[in-house]
């Protein structure tokens, strides 16, 4: 391995991921808004915890009472006598749907002077959910539809029509309330409806488009679930005012100035990367032996979500797949590293954030008894990292606003 690459590369990880930390957004949210009644928190997404501290140490007492629904080994510690509850993902599972009902039994009864500050990050598709069909069968449909490679935008087609609070409903629940909606975003372009499924947004989809999207991908679904597909979700909502804060722009601008710090020219190629894992790498290995010998070190900087299509049983997510698909293409490339990490600091079902892969790193597999090429057919990214010291592992970062893979190029 290349050490240097390697400390530059954990470097420009740390400050990335710093510089888009929920605490100032949300903080700048709040200054000046007045709420004349009681004000209930409900925070939900893999950020959960962190919003909800921020806005604990924002308004204190004023809150009078909260539920934060975040991803298992997410919470931090106490905040004041909210309760704070982890459950499932990418996978909905029981504790979801038990800390969904614990928010909706919070907000029943308010008055039209009282506000619900609902903190919503990425993630809450699957934190913050009530399926209208059981829990297996919902279960089922969202491991079909993360194994296909369906990206996020029709994955929560799908969901919200299969929810008791997605696509708008949860707004819905809350009224006659005011709800003051927080959102970090986590999906390019940041289209509100879609992040975490718009629990407190009107829903721009139709039930055409999700009827497409279950033809498209062949879904199994039961009876109930296909007739679910053609019930219209909420299109007007007028008890919420949402701001927008964070999002892959962020995490890609500190990601550049980073690598200038470095001494690495940034050049940002895209903020919304959206393709198979194994592909992003590929291409991005590519622009390196395209640039090799140019005597200038840069940086190239891709920001957005890519997707895996499952073809293995192994062990791995989409940031250490992209890595590991790079590693085949820069073998032998002195000087060169692809790094791709979730600014959430979790990838797939693993507890690592991300990979790194450099010039040895094929060749290091090989004297272990591994192709890369097989690997990545097996899906099991994971295990070969960890052979090569590859994996970026940051642990919970209380953000989520995508992925950002980066090529560096000593020159």
């Amino acid at each position: 391995m290349d050490k240097l690459l390697r400390e530059h590369a954990d470097a420009i990880v740390k400050a990335s991921i710093r510089a888009v930390q929920p605490d100032e957004a949300v903080g700048r949210a709040l200054q000046g808004q007045q709420f004349p009644g009681r004000v209930l928190l409900v925070a939900a997404g893999k950020a959960a915890w962190q919003m909800a501290k921020a806005a604990h140490d924002c308004l204190g007492g004023r809150i009078e009472a909260g539920v934060v629904v975040t991803k298992y080994g997410h919470v931090m510690g106490p905040i004041a006598d909210f309760q704070c509850l982890e459950a499932g993902h990418p996978v909905p599972d029981e504790n979801s749907f038990a800390a969904t009902k614990a928010a909706l039994e919070l907000v029943k009864g308010p008055t039209p002077e009282d506000t619900v500050l609902f903190l919503l990050s990425g993630g809450g598709s699957a934190l913050f959910e009530l399926p209208l069909v059981p829990g297996e069968v919902l279960q089922d449909i969202t491991g079909q539809l993360l194994a296909c490679g369906a990206d996020i935008v029709e994955m929560n087609t799908i969901r919200k029509r299969l929810s008791g609070v997605k696509g708008g409903r949860f707004a819905q629940a809350c009224a006659p309330a005011k709800v003051f909606s927080i959102v970090l975003s986590d999906i390019l372009g940041d289209p509100l409806d879609m992040i975490a499924s718009g629990p407190a947004c009107p829903d721009s989809t139709t039930c055409a488009q999700a009827q497409a999207i279950a033809g498209k991908y062949a879904l199994r679904l039961t009876d109930e679930a296909r007739a679910l597909l053609g019930r219209e979700t909420p299109k007007t909502l007028d008890n919420v005012t949402t701001q927008i804060t964070g999002s892959v722009r962020e995490l890609c601008a500190a990601a550049a100035v980073a690598c200038r710090e470095l001494g690495y020219e940034p050049v940002m190629l895209t903020d919304q990367l959206c393709c198979q894992a194994k592909e992003a790498g590929s291409f991005l290995a590519s622009i390196l032996k395209t640039h090799r010998g140019s005597g200038r070190p840069t940086a190239w900087l891709a920001g957005g979500e890519t997707v895996v299509h499952l073809t293995g049983r192994g062990l791995g997510g989409r940031n250490q797949e992209l890595a590991l698909a790079a590693a085949a293409g820069i073998e032998g490339l002195s000087g060169a590293c692809v790094f791709s990490v979730g600014s959430d600091g979790t990838d797939g079902p693993t507890d690592a954030a991300g990979g790194y892969a450099d010039s040895e790193t094929a060749t290091e597999l090989r004297g272990a008894g591994l192709d890369v090429f097989s690997v990545l057919k097996e899906n099991d990214a994971y295990h070969a990292l960890q052979k090569t010291g590859g994996l970026i592992v940051t642990g919970p970062t209380g953000t989520n606003v995508n992925d950002v893979a980066v090529a560096l190029l000593r020159g």
